[in-house]
């Protein structure tokens, strides 16, 4: 059987298991609406008290302690993906970058909890705006002398504000790091520090607001429950705007050829990449904004599910089509499924998640390849893992759950990446014009380490020979 029959197959059989899980899907419309009304509900609560001591001797006082505590233990695991999102970059690319690809992930996620505490959350979340854009001021927006401030009915009670801005802002600096791993190899640090400020104080926000802060695509009804287009996708295309700039790796593509230029540790990739799957259970779990029992055990299934269905369709699309057991296609499998069910990890059945996962672990192979062909070098598969899984997770909620338009999905989605492509393709060639995006090859060929940071990740095996082993005849 040649290897075109073989994708045929492959293809077809998808295709059968995404027809019976959608109608598996639309026969459980009372399920799926129920947890969508509740959501509604929880998030237009009034309060009613007029001090927070008051509150605090109310009956649902218990309840917010719990809710609250949840929403921070979830940032705290969203906290975590930022370590993984480290580890997987650094262990998919050359040794020689490692310590810049640290110092990158590091300066990303302190950058941008200040500048989304500065000027980012009040741009997502301005309160009263036209629907496209908005300002609410400086600062996160809460006077710490008026307590019971906090529990707007915005919030209604399940959360402090503060809990919400530091949950938020994992998300913020989760797109501007995802652009990390795009780039690397060949990027100057100080452009990459100035690009990812912009993304995460000005650019995100923006599209966020659309949705999340009540913008024109929620009037229209777009559905992205934890962000596979708003986080994800936003990161993802950021990123391809960037690379389109940058240009490949050096050898990358030399020869008329794809040259593989392999990552120096596998093993530091798989730990990322669990990482990244732990967190990801605070990432979608702690979108519930409750910590409701019901809704996040629901969330927290139908993220396995996904997971585990995108690793085992990853696994097997490389071997059929390609006839290899690749190990990091395996783990971009792994992050594909986890980026497709994010959209509608409240509302997707665990069987239609299954094949949401399953549909990203293929996509996500074929995606990876297609850049590579066109000669767009992305080190890490971000731009496939992120954004092209994000638009996929985005628009399956329109395919799986009753009452969400798939029209109003590509539209939202479209609008998006459209804003947040042309947006990152200006600033970044500004930022090419006014100081250079790329070091020289020089630069490139000793490796980051040496020439930004004066370091390496392994100095103590620069240079050692591996003896040749005794002749045991």
């Amino acid at each position: 059987m040649n290897r075109f029959l073989k994708t045929s197959f492959l293809f077809a059989g998808f295709a059968l298991l995404a027809g019976y899980v959608a109608i598996h899907a639309y026969s459980e419309p009372e399920l799926l609406a129920e947890t969508v009304m509740v959501s509604g509900e929880e998030a237009g609560q009034e309060t009613g008290y007029a001090t927070y001591e008051e509150f605090t001797a109310s009956p649902l006082f218990p309840k917010f302690i719990i809710d609250n505590l949840w929403i921070l233990i979830a940032a705290g695991m969203v906290f975590i993906m930022h370590l993984g999102f480290a580890s997987v970059e650094s262990g998919l690319t050359q040794a020689k970058n490692s310590v810049n690809v640290i110092y990158k992930n590091v300066f990303i996620l302190c950058t941008g909890i200040l500048t989304y505490a500065f000027v980012g959350f009040q741009i997502m979340y301005p309160g009263d705006f036209n629907g496209i854009f908005g300002f609410g001021g400086f600062g996160i927006g809460f006077d710490a002398s008026d307590p019971v401030g906090m529990l707007t009915p915005a919030y209604g009670e399940e959360m402090t504000i503060w809990s919400d801005f530091i949950f938020q802002a994992m998300f913020a600096a989760t797109a501007a790091t995802i652009v990390s791993g795009c780039v690397t190899g060949r990027i100057k640090l100080s452009s990459f520090m100035l690009f990812g400020a912009i993304l995460v104080a000005l650019l995100y926000p923006i599209t966020g607001s659309w949705l999340w802060g009540g913008g024109w695509l929620d009037s229209l009804g777009f559905y992205d429950f934890a962000g596979s287009t708003l986080v994800h996708a936003v990161g993802g295309f950021a990123g391809l705007a960037c690379v389109l700039i940058l240009g490949a790796r050096k050898g990358k593509f030399d020869g008329g050829r794809v040259n593989i230029i392999p990552g120096h540790s596998i093993p530091l990739a798989t730990v990322g990449v669990f990482l990244l799957w732990f967190g990801w259970f605070g990432f979608n779990g702690g979108s519930v904004l409750s910590a409701d029992p019901a809704e996040v055990s629901f969330v927290f299934v139908t993220t396995a599910l996904a997971a585990s269905a995108g690793a085992l369709a990853a696994m097997l699309t490389t071997q059929v089509v390609f006839r290899n057991m690749d190990a990091p296609m395996a783990l971009n499998g792994v992050l594909a499924g986890l980026v497709g069910i994010t959209a509608g990890a409240d509302v997707i059945s665990p069987m239609a998640a299954v094949a949401v996962g399953a549909i990203a672990g293929v996509i996500v192979v074929f995606a990876i390849t297609f850049f590579d062909r066109v000669k767009v070098d992305d080190p890490v598969g971000a731009i496939s893992v992120h954004g092209v899984c994000g638009i996929w997770g985005t628009l399956a909620v329109g395919i799986f759950v009753p009452g969400v338009s798939f029209w109003v999905q590509l539209l939202g989605t479209t609008a998006i990446i459209g804003f947040i492509f042309i947006t990152s393709f200006a600033v970044f060639s500004l930022i090419k014009v006014l100081f250079g995006v790329r070091v020289s090859d020089g630069v490139e060929t000793a490796g980051l380490d040496i020439s930004e940071h004066g370091n390496s990740a392994y100095p103590y095996f620069a240079g050692i020979e591996v003896p040749a082993p005794a002749d045991k005849s």
